[in-house]
Formats: structure tokens, sequence, C-alpha cells
């Protein structure tokens, strides 16, 4: 979605100008020298997955990066399906974010689908009434989802269930809302006790003052020491391009970094892009997450984490340690760790 610049809240023209200048600018966010001696990427082209989230910044933001890594052409394929990764499956796309509590009954299933790098951490708050005030009291509660035992929300909140003890097949009732926006209209209007925020969700709820949050995977433990957000890809893209592979985590990494180091930069950005059309709101996004964590968070421990959890109720059935072993490949973070260093 494109839109008009003059429209843009607190982003004129020259700001615009500036922001996208300085994301292209080499001088400033050029490769490291040990790029420069890489071979070039074995292809050209490169399809991502368009997810509308603003915490997603790093995927849009890398465009640029990419194409000083080498890729001429860089698509951002619109998601039509429930998990992202499913766009990887289907071959419509080669590279995508997922939540890990999502990736792991992917893998489960073995679908393929191969996790490369944490991005960051506390996209995800969970919204009670006032008969909500920890995760146990949603026992007999209706709890808004887009898709039962299918989309990403419910799988956050099983986890989230199982980590107290509960069962998310039969201690709550569950409301389908179909939409991802329809989910927060039930809880809006009162017809379910709890549902799962994503930004810009929480942050329109909270200047309404509708609810308030149980969990903030951003500022309580044990969540805010796990990743919610992972790189992942097509495992036949990642072996027959391993130095395109390379080159486009490294991107996408890189502009991770830009949103820590600047975060006003990057919101204007996102705004100047049409991701968002709200400047405030995506500051408020950008500024909230963990982008400076990404070399120091465990990735691998953070799939353990929610993969043992879904385990514990019965959603992921084969033993985490395998699904790991099967579904990862760090070879390319642990070199960008060393090479990208703070």
């Amino acid at each position: 979605m494109e839109m008009n610049e003059s429209r843009i809240k607190g982003v004129n023209r020259r700001e615009f100008l500036s922001a996208t200048s300085l994301l292209g600018a080499s001088a400033l966010l050029g490769l490291p020298r040990s790029a420069a001696a890489e071979p070039p990427p074995e292809v050209t082209k490169i399809r991502l997955v368009k997810v509308p989230a603003i915490c997603l910044a790093p995927e849009y933001l890398a465009e640029e990066l990419l194409r000083l890594e080498g890729f001429t052409e860089v698509e951002y394929v619109e998601i039509d399906v429930s998990l992202a990764g499913d766009m990887l499956v289907a071959n419509r796309a080669d590279i995508t974010v997922e939540s890990p509590p999502t990736l792991m009954p992917s893998l489960d299933a073995r679908k393929p689908i191969v996790a490369l790098a944490g991005l960051h951490g506390g996209c995800y708050e969970l919204f009670g009434n006032d008969r909500i005030r920890a995760i146990r009291d949603l026992k007999g509660k209706r709890v808004a989802v887009e898709v039962l035992g299918a989309t990403p929300d419910y799988f956050w909140i099983a986890s989230l269930m199982a980590y107290v003890g509960m069962d998310p097949r039969k201690d709550i009732e569950w409301v389908e809302g179909k939409t991802y926006a329809a989910t927060m209209q039930l809880f809006v209007d009162g017809k379910v006790d709890a549902f799962l925020g994503f930004p810009p969700q929480p942050q329109e709820l909270r200047a309404k003052k509708i609810g308030h949050v149980i969990v903030n995977t951003a500022q309580d433990r044990p969540w805010e020491h796990y990743y919610c957000c992972v790189v992942a890809a097509r495992p036949e893209f990642v072996s027959k391009n391993p130095v395109a592979t390379k080159r486009a985590i490294r991107a996408i990494l890189k502009a991770t970094d830009i949103c820590a180091r600047d975060p006003e930069r990057a919101a204007r950005y996102i705004v100047a892009k049409g991701y968002e059309s709200r400047y405030e709101i995506a500051l408020e996004v950008i500024k909230s997450l963990s982008y400076n964590r990404w070399r120091t968070y465990d990735v691998e421990d953070t799939l353990r984490f929610y993969a043992l959890r879904l385990h514990e109720v019965g959603l992921v059935k084969s033993d985490p340690q395998k699904l790991i072993a099967q579904g990862t490949d760090w070879r390319c973070l642990n070199e960008l760790k060393k090479e990208l260093k703070a």
C-alpha cells in the first residue's frame, strides 16, 4: 500500500527522502569488508512475505540493504494464509518471519521450513476484562482467537496456558473471530473475556482505556527473555543458495540494528512506505521491542521453551530437541554474530 506523502503525519517530503536515502546510503550502511570478499548471491531475486505488522520493521527496512547485497529484485509477497511459514511451504516466498509458537507445530507436521535467526522479542500482549487478572483466570472463560488450532494467536495463548499448567483443549471456551481484527472487536464489544493483541492493537486499546494487560511478552518473565519472532526460509532455497541466504540474513539483521539504534528514523520509514499511517504508534512499537538483543538472546532456547510448552498439552507430538535438530540452521547467524559486532 503506497501513501501520498502529504498525508503522512509527522513526515514531510524532505524527511521522507532523508529516510529513504539514508537506508540506501552505502557510506552509512555499507557492507562489511568480509562481504566484499564473498561471491555474489546465486540468485538476484528474493521474495519475502509481507505481513502487515509494525514490529516487522526490519524486514521492510532491509529492502535497500538487500539491494546492496546484490539482489536486484526484492519482492514482498502479500500473505493470504493463516501462517507466514505456509507461504514458504507453497514456494510463494523464500524468507519470512514467524513466531516460535507457530513454527514448532509446523515443524512437527514436517513442513519444509528452516529457522535461521532470531529477530526480536515482545510483540504480543494478552488482554483481559475485569474478570481476568492472571492467566489462570482464563479457566472457564471465553477467549477470542482468529481460527481455532490454526493461527498464531491460538498457539500463543495455548503456550501461555501450558506454562501455568492449564489445558487449552478443555479449560477455556474458544470463540473464533475468523480475522485478526475481528478478535479485538469481540473483546471491545464484551463478547469475550480475553484476546491476544498484536501491534498496533495493544496501543489502540490503551489509548481507548479498554481492558488491561495480563501478559506483556516484552516485559514479563519468562517471556521477555525469549524471541517472539524468528527468521525462517525454505530449506531448498538455503541449500541451493548459501551465499544469497547469508547476504539476505545479514541485510535483515543490519536493519534490526537500525531499529534499535534509531527508532525515530525507522518509524518515519515505515510510515513513509505505508506500512503504518500513524507515526506516534509506529515509534511506540519500535521503541518497545528488543531489537538490540539478536546477538545475545538464545534462539534455540526460545524454540525449545515453546516446543516444550506445546508438547506438554499435546499440540506438538515430536520430541522438541528432534524438531530443533531437523528444523534449524544457525551457520549464518553464528558467522554474522562475529562479523556484525556491536
